[in-house]
């Protein structure tokens, strides 16, 4: 019997059963648009509260790029409701602004347009808008206006007390938890390529996204103001995205969390001759980017998932887990759905708690730098050519069809959702999953399919067809009510961040350059 089968087996016991919840949270971009539909030049509304502070809505990389922060949870329906409700309490913040329903962003001018996000004058404030400054230095500041949703997903401590006392294990709880996350971390890595199928939705991109910029993407038809690929499935997590040949050299072990830390650290405290050539400051004596290496923080990384761990105030999220341990594990490679108004739906999340359930319970083989270059080219395929039958990806099997693999995925997937179902006591999870074989034979079925056959039964341009969902989606919420207990809380929340924003200007006792040097003083626990 195989590790998964006995891990199945023993879970499956009815006093066991309980220990299967699993718990999630969304952190979901969206960018503020004009009625035009060019990107929001205005600040971040006052009335959603401090972008530094509020824990439910703040911005990324652009000041025009929301991102709603949900509460961890173990209901599906109780996530998508708090979703749900912060957007509806930020439609009414926004007058006659919109926010875009896609990933890849809506007509955009020149970089210079693109405004980076602000935080006060604070330390922590001046650091994330200096973060940014330096990511447009880099990157060019169009690649700010790209939005996802990122997963977040744990188990419980039962859980894990559990397994640990069951195999007898004589290294710490934490530890063990550590090495476990690790485990499953190193099975998605293996594996996601069938979430970019089944739910990439950024096959096409406005065609001011790249100008200026080299590409090989190619005209929709006669549609000369977008353009695409015939098989892709997810753009945003290709080359157009927060993609770096400066991090091409840069192999981060998956294998234990000693080793992951010692890698991004050498990667943060180490000069890169490309980024010292910027220089840390401008003309005018000004930051421009917070370091001169190749990444400027852990975030800068931009893997498809990340061990985590709440991080305190002014604590890097390195040393956190340095510090702490593993705590959940954030999943960054969802697009945004723009068919529906959350960007997501019960299926997809009922799913994805599935998927990862089994990279959790299923046995995890270490990796090495081949299997690491395995599974970014499985990534490339799957972004550019992902659709196409004749694409094959590489398993440690050989060459396998997408469709091939994927069904032989959803086989043991589905094992994992029966328990799943059996602990909530639903179907929902092993629906979830069933649903997703049609898409593997029928690749007509996944989004980004989807969007490119809308464009031609319309006539749309990538830009038309989602600034049409994104006004279907604004007048939905005009007719939402927000019940009157959230809206007194949402409304405490932004009082209390504008407070809490305030108290940390007020508590600023050293200077930026001082500030600055503490905090990579933490990167030295990490090598």
């Amino acid at each position: 019997m195989s590790l998964f089968s006995q891990r199945l087996a023993i879970l499956a016991d009815p006093e066991n059963r309980d220990l299967s919840r699993v718990y999630k949270g969304l952190e979901k971009e969206s960018l503020r648009v004009t009625p035009e539909g060019t990107l929001a030049q205005s600040a971040h509304p006052e009335s959603l509260g401090s972008a530094l502070t509020h824990p439910r809505i703040t911005t990324d990389y652009s000041e025009a790029l929301l991102e709603f922060i949900t509460s961890p949870t173990d209901s599906t329906e109780d996530l998508l409701q708090e979703l749900d409700r912060i957007q509806a309490y930020t439609y009414r913040q926004l007058g006659d602004e919109l926010l875009w329903g896609a990933s890849m962003p809506c007509m955009l001018g020149v970089d210079s347009d693109i405004p980076v996000a602000q935080y006060g004058s604070s330390n922590p404030g001046r650091m994330k808008t200096v973060y940014r400054l330096g990511l447009g230095e880099r990157y060019g500041r169009v690649m700010q206006t790209i939005a996802g949703i990122h997963y977040n997903f744990s188990v419980s401590d039962e859980f894990w007390q559990f397994w640990h006392e069951r195999e007898g294990r004589e290294d710490s709880l934490q530890d063990y938890k550590n090495r476990r996350y690790f485990d499953l971390i190193r099975n998605f890595r293996r594996n996601f390529w069938l979430l970019l199928y089944l739910f990439g939705a950024s096959p096409a991109v406005c065609r001011s996204f790249v100008k200026g910029r080299e590409h090989q993407l190619q005209p929709f038809g006669e549609d000369e103001h977008s353009l695409h690929l015939p098989y892709a499935t997810s753009l945003r997590m290709g080359n157009l995205g927060y993609q770096s040949s400066a991090q091409n050299s840069l192999v981060v072990n998956y294998n234990d969390l000693d080793t992951y830390l010692q890698t991004l650290c050498e990667a943060i405290t180490s000069p890169h001759e490309t980024y010292q050539g910027i220089g840390l400051k401008n003309a005018e004596g000004d930051y421009h980017q917070l370091n001169t290496s190749l990444l400027q923080i852990e975030n800068e990384f931009y893997s498809t998932i990340r061990p985590k761990r709440t991080a305190k105030s002014g604590e890097t999220a390195l040393s956190a887990l340095h510090n702490r341990g593993v705590e959940y594990i954030e999943v960054r490679c969802i697009d945004i759905n723009p068919y529906e108004p959350l960007g997501i739906n019960a299926e997809q999340v009922n799913f994805l708690d599935a998927f990862l359930y089994y990279c959790l319970l299923v046995g995890s083989p270490e990796t090495d730098c081949e299997k690491y270059r395995r599974s970014l080219e499985n990534q490339r395929l799957m972004v550019e050519e992902g659709r196409d039958p004749a694409m094959r990806l590489l398993s440690a099997a050989g060459e396998q069809s997408a469709a091939q693999w994927g069904h032989a995925l959803l086989d043991d997937i589905a094992r994992a959702a029966a328990l799943l179902d059996s602990t909530y006591g639903t179907s929902h999870y092993s629906e979830a999953v069933e649903a997703q074989r049609a898409k593997l034979d029928d690749p007509s079925l996944v989004p980004s399919a989807r969007i490119l056959a809308d464009m031609k039964d319309s006539g749309q341009t990538f830009y038309g067809l989602a600034m049409s969902l994104a006004g279907e989606h604004k007048a939905n919420y005009d007719g939402v009510e927000v019940p009157a207990d959230w809206l007194a809380t949402m409304k405490s929340q932004v009082s209390q961040s504008w407070q809490d924003q305030a108290d940390i200007e007020a508590n600023t006792d050293v200077d930026f350059e001082t500030y600055i040097a503490q905090y990579y003083a933490q990167y030295n626990c990490c090598q």
